[in-house]
């Protein structure tokens, strides 16, 4: 079993994900099942043979990523400049586990998060090669145009009605990391600067919805580096581009400019995917901080990252 992560989450064993698998379709019944590590929140991940992947939401708020992927991913894919996972075919509920699970080819790579503790030692213009192909795949996806598109997550609209949760969330973080490694009034400065930007005011543009590096994969860890895929889709839609920059602070600052300049984004538009750096990043920490200790301190280095930007 999975660690918890959420009170009210699902329990997902080895034994039930076997139990699914083998119900479903009896030819992927010699084909091993393992669990994928992975510091997603949402859905637990199993590695299915060689060739599919098995993804099951572990809570309520995720159980739409199914049918959405495999409405979205198959019309998406010929248009983008990366892979997305391929959906192969939708279980059904069974064995005590109570919804919708997704089959997907597999995509090779590694995420970006899992690669960091190489990547760190990647020189400047590698970095900076990863961060103008990223900012291609991205400038890409905001051109895409299908219709009867569905509106994206939450951080496809405006920040204001997040607000008040902002603020207080600033506040639970400032009372847990005491003032010398957090300065709460340099977050709200950022934060309203976000805030009093102007809106998106042109028509909405397909986005991610929740670019971090865990969801961007990127091959050839080693030797040469490339973005072979984004994955984790729940959030996609038609929205503010804005959202889509928030992966920019896990870049170093040089490359950070190279995935603005290649992903082709505004003045307005970056200050306002600041706030969403921010909104992410102290929802974050104070949630999973006993339950995902290296995804917390990769959220604290994009917080410091963007209270740190002059801009």
């Amino acid at each position: 079993m999975t660690a918890r992560l959420h009170d009210d989450e699902v329990d997902v064993t080895d034994d039930v994900v076997r139990a699914l698998v083998d119900d479903h379709d009896p030819a992927w019944r010699d084909l091993p099942l393992r669990r994928v590590r992975s510091d997603g929140t949402d859905n637990v991940v199993y590695r299915l043979g060689d060739e599919l992947g098995v993804r099951l939401p572990r809570i309520h708020w995720a159980t739409g990523q199914v049918a959405k992927e495999a409405r979205w991913l198959p019309a998406l894919a010929p248009h983008l400049r990366c892979a997305v996972p391929e959906p192969v075919a939708v279980g059904a509920p069974g064995h005590g586990y109570p919804h919708r699970w997704l089959t997907f080819r597999w995509l090779g790579g590694t995420d970006l998060g899992h690669a960091a503790p190489v990547a760190d030692a990647w020189p400047a213009r590698r970095w900076e090669s990863v961060a103008g192909r990223l900012g291609d795949v991205v400038r890409g996806l905001h051109a895409v145009r299908l219709p009867d598109s569905p509106a994206a997550g939450s951080r496809g609209g405006p920040l204001a009605p997040h607000d008040d949760g902002v603020r207080r969330l600033i506040r639970d973080v400032a009372s847990l990391a005491g003032r010398d490694r957090f300065d709460p009034g340099r977050a709200v400065g950022v934060w309203e600067e976000a805030l009093a930007a102007p809106g998106w005011g042109r028509e909405p543009v397909w986005v991610h919805g929740d670019l971090l590096p865990g969801n961007v994969l990127v091959g050839g860890v080693d030797e040469v580096s490339d973005v072979v895929g984004l994955i984790d889709w729940v959030a996609a839609g038609l929205g503010d581009p804005a959202c889509d920059a928030m992966v920019a602070w896990a870049l170093p600052p040089a490359a950070r400019q190279v995935f603005r300049e290649r992903a082709g984004i505004d003045d307005a538009t970056w200050a306002r995917s600041r706030g969403w750096a921010v909104e992410q990043a102290v929802a974050f920490i104070p949630y999973y901080r006993t339950t995902l200790p290296r995804a917390v301190e990769a959220a604290w280095q994009r917080l410091d990252a963007v209270l740190a930007e002059d801009v």
